[in-house]
């Protein structure tokens, strides 16, 4: 092939050079100096001391204790969990950065084991605080500080009614590195391992994919065809981690008496079942007016009735495909964050101050992006593959997001921190947000105002509507795995069903989409964790609505929701902005902000 006369060339050959500047890349020392350092060795063998003494000290007493003496346990509980945290953290990230170095996932794996074998003496402590009556946790919860940890307490025992005996708790939780955790090493090892040759360079799965996004038409049917027929080549191995780690789940849910195959995944997210339903209920009916009319508007700009698959990301005709340097995108981000807030701004910063972002996008590195929170004892760390594209500044803005949410948040200690994935988009999402208002805002040339609108409404058909969609992909696919194992060309069906309903008859595709299931990670790390960027996506588009209308004060009520990280529940912390997602009213003010730009775009049609 010639690989040097088209402006694709140019465009890939930019992604890797100077265009962009110079991408940081994460300095993971602050965790520990590497896998072979002291520090490391060392913070094993004191957990695995620790865990120990306090299995000896606690175990079968835990119903005895008083309010003093439990809240000193839990927060014994807590320091040697942190520690093993921070390993886990540490040895994921190292993992990230390479996922292609063999070197990289046994080091993963050991980390796995030797917790999972440290964490053993711990799980009787969860189970037996489980144990104790309500009216008698009631009682010691008058103790201060006992109180501290009553919303820990609080989502403990939220499982209680699904609690297996002691034997069976510690069976599963042993057999978790060989069983689950050993699948989706598997699966993100193989994924990392693909290339797809595209003019003339193996790429990755990122890299690839990244294709269907570039200006240059036949890059993109090359691209798509080409990441088409690389799955279809592996399709029977990801195929049959699907099925595995369906029916693991299965006999998993059944044990402990889940209902639904998502059951267990609203319970994780304290969200109620009737409340993903309204959500996903009414995202569906909004297919016709969101994605199904906005993809037949792409469709006429692309000079057709239809619109090729490979198409659906394309910038439009006449958008700038310009490369957006690392620093403009940075300040672009920033300056975003601080018209808002200079507190949000200045935690934001701290990011790029110091190394805890890695952009680069390099072969063997987990594709896409992400923000790991670590432990509050250190910071998070940002992954992203930076190519110079809006998207991946929208990317960036998402991903700091929740570096910053992660860092307000860490103020309430480790067992608390985390925020269920429902409300973990939420500042993720609004930092999306924020960036693209303060563009469009300073935008005033009428073609360049319809491409930043397009842009905006696809991330969030992207977010909202096909991010449905894989959920909707997820339920048919566990509910027919309960009748036997599905083939991969099932599974490639029940795909293109979803799409087809989700993208609608303006969408045209061919042979070789049915696999594009198969590369999504989430299906394989975290099963129905999708719906939680729908939900993010439609509270911020209704929280921005009343930050548009509020007086002064909105932002520092929005910090303090950051900072309450998981101790309150969704109905507590929207309720000071006037919002109650179990109104179904709820969902479709956030639908309506996606209907309302689409609408603005067809004015600007006429």
């Amino acid at each position: 092939m010639n690989l040097s006369t088209t402006a694709a060339d140019t465009a890939l050959a930019t992604a890797d050079k100077s265009d962009l500047g110079d991408l940081p890349s994460w300095d993971l020392s602050d965790l520990y100096g590497g896998p072979d350092s002291a520090g490391l060795k060392s913070d094993l063998t004191q957990a695995q001391h620790a865990a120990k003494a306090f299995a000896q000290r606690l175990k079968g007493q835990v119903a005895e204790q008083d309010g003093a003496e439990l809240a000193a346990a839990i927060a014994d509980y807590e320091a040697i969990d942190e520690t093993l945290g921070r390993i886990m953290s540490f040895a994921y990230l190292v993992y990230a950065g390479d996922v292609g170095n063999p070197e990289n996932g046994r080091f993963l794996q050991s980390m796995q084991e030797k917790v999972t074998a440290i964490s053993t003496h711990l799980l009787f402590f969860t189970l037996e605080i489980n144990r104790i009556e309500e009216a008698a946790l009631r009682d010691r919860l008058a103790v201060p500080a006992l109180a501290h940890y009553a919303p820990w307490l609080r989502d403990v025992r939220a499982f209680r009614d699904h609690q297996l005996s002691d034997e069976l708790e510690r069976l599963l939780h042993e057999k978790q590195v060989a069983g689950r955790s050993a699948w989706v090493r598997l699966f993100d090892e193989t994924m990392a391992a693909l290339r797809f040759p595209i003019r003339g360079k193996d790429m990755s799965s990122a890299e690839a994919l990244h294709c269907l996004s570039e200006a240059d038409g036949a890059l993109r049917r090359e691209a798509a065809e080409t990441v088409g027929r690389v799955l279809v080549d592996n399709v029977r191995l990801f195929a049959h981690i699907t099925n595995t780690l369906a029916k693991d789940k299965e006999i998993e849910d059944k044990w402990r008496e889940f209902p639904r195959p998502w059951s267990s995944r609203n319970l994780s997210n304290h969200v109620e079942d009737a409340v993903v339903d309204a959500l996903v209920g009414a995202v569906t009916d909004a297919y016709p007016r969101l994605s199904h009319r906005y993809y037949a508007l792409k469709a006429k700009w692309f000079g057709g009735e239809q619109l090729d698959y490979w198409d659906r990301n394309a910038p439009l005709p006449d958008a700038d495909d310009r490369t957006i340097p690392w620093d403009e995108a940075r300040t672009t981000v920033l300056d975003a964050y601080g018209r808002f807030s200079g507190e949000l701004a200045d935690v934001g910063r701290r990011f790029f101050d110091n190394a805890w972002i890695d952009a680069p996008a390099r072969p063997g590195k987990a594709p896409g992006a992400f923000a790991h929170p670590t432990v509050p004892s250190a910071h998070p760390y940002l992954l992203v593959n930076y190519l110079g594209k809006t998207r991946d500044v929208m990317t960036l803005a998402h991903e700091l997001g929740h570096g910053v949410h992660q860092v307000l948040a860490g103020g309430q200690g480790h067992l608390m921190a985390d925020t269920p994935l429902t409300l973990a988009e939420t500042a993720s999402v609004f930092g999306e947000m924020l960036t693209f208002r303060s563009l469009l805002d300073a935008e005033t040339d009428p073609k360049r105002r319809k491409i930043l609108l397009a842009n905006k409404v696809e991330d969030m058909l992207n977010t909202v509507v096909r991010q449905t969609a894989f959920f909707r992909f997820e339920q048919l696919v566990h509910g027919e795995r309960r009748d036997g194992e599905l083939s991969a060309e099932r599974l490639g069906e029940i795909w293109m069903q979803v799409q087809k309903e989700s993208l609608g008859p303006a969408l045209r595709f061919e042979d070789g989409y049915q696999v594009f299931w198969s590369y999504i990670p989430h299906f394989v790390h975290s099963p129905f964790y999708v719906y939680a960027y729908a939900f993010g996506d439609c509270l911020v588009n209704s929280l921005y609505a009343v930050y548009q209308d509020a007086e002064e004060g909105f932002a520092a009520k929005y910090l303090e929701m950051l900072r309450a990280g998981g101790t309150l529940r969704h109905k507590e912390l929207l309720a000071p902005f006037g919002l109650d997602a179990t109104d179904p009213a709820f969902w479709q003010k956030g639908l309506s902000v996606i209907a309302d730009f689409v609408d603005q775009i067809e004015a600007m049609e006429g």
